[in-house]
């Protein structure tokens, strides 16, 4: 699901349900700025169930919306009383409320495409390669940080040991979708086969993988997967191949899709 299209379709269900609410006239001004402003809150909570976007997302929706409710009722205020001239107060805090949508917006568009990239160019610079300005995410640091080196030191010295190849194709370009396939072989160049082999997807710095894909065996050494990215932005891809259900081979891979 589109953060950008649930952020102003929201945005716009607030107006709509706050203009409707005037046509009801036993309806309280403070209770008609209420539900125009949760109703649409309880439809984004029902569409985001089992796609969770984050709690910076979420955060964002609900001030949004709740924010847009409650200038909307500030305005119906001022109307009423009908004094002149609207004082400087509420047209403050109206553009305040505004501003809030915008830089939002902004944000959350850099966050996961990025700057456009003759801006990021020119503001990072680069030496004639890609340029992602996008949030890589967090990484935790804890307890753990030390036993996870060890164990990637430990399978890259296993995988060395192996001797297998394994190429890549399908992760030039930047689409949502697109054909994955592996080639593996061994020490010797012959395909291997009998294995197992998945693509898990996850955002960085994310704890629980986004989706896990199974690759099916075409012919022998070669394994393909149809990838759907849910959504724009930079994605970690990870290769995992078992062989007699242990791992033998790991690799991971950055995405951008746009």
């Amino acid at each position: 699901m589109n953060t950008m299209t649930t952020l102003f379709g929201g945005l716009a269900a607030v107006l709509v349900l706050y203009a409707a609410g005037g046509w009801v006239r036993s309806l309280h001004p403070m209770l008609r700025a209420v539900l125009a402003g949760v109703l649409p809150l309880i439809t984004y909570f029902v569409l985001i169930v089992g796609q969770w976007p984050g709690l910076d997302v979420v955060a964002m929706h609900i001030s949004v919306f709740l924010a847009a409710a409650l200038v909307l009722y500030a305005l119906n205020q001022f109307r009423q009383r009908g004094t002149g001239r609207m004082h400087w107060a509420p047209k403050m805090l109206t553009g305040f409320f505004i501003g809030l949508v915008f830089l939002n917006a902004a944000l959350l568009q850099i966050s996961t495409k990025g700057l456009p990239e003759p801006l990021a160019k020119w503001w990072l610079g680069n030496d004639d390669s890609a340029v992602f300005s996008g949030f890589s995410g967090v990484v935790a640091h804890g307890e753990n940080a030390a036993k996870a080196v060890s164990s990637e030191l430990k399978e890259t010295y296993q995988e060395s040991q192996l001797g297998w190849q394994v190429e890549f194709s399908g992760l030039e370009g930047d689409e949502l979708t697109r054909l994955i396939s592996i080639r593996v072989k061994d020490r010797t160049g012959l395909p291997v086969d009998r294995v197992e082999a998945a693509l898990i997807l996850q955002r960085p710095g994310a704890t629980k993988p986004t989706l896990i894909l199974p690759l099916m065996a075409n012919e022998a050494g070669i394994y393909t997967a149809k990838l759907s990215l849910p959504s724009p932005g930079r994605w970690l891809l990870e290769l995992q191949i078992k062989q007699n259900g242990i791992v033998q081979f790991q690799n991971i891979q950055e995405l951008v899709a746009s």
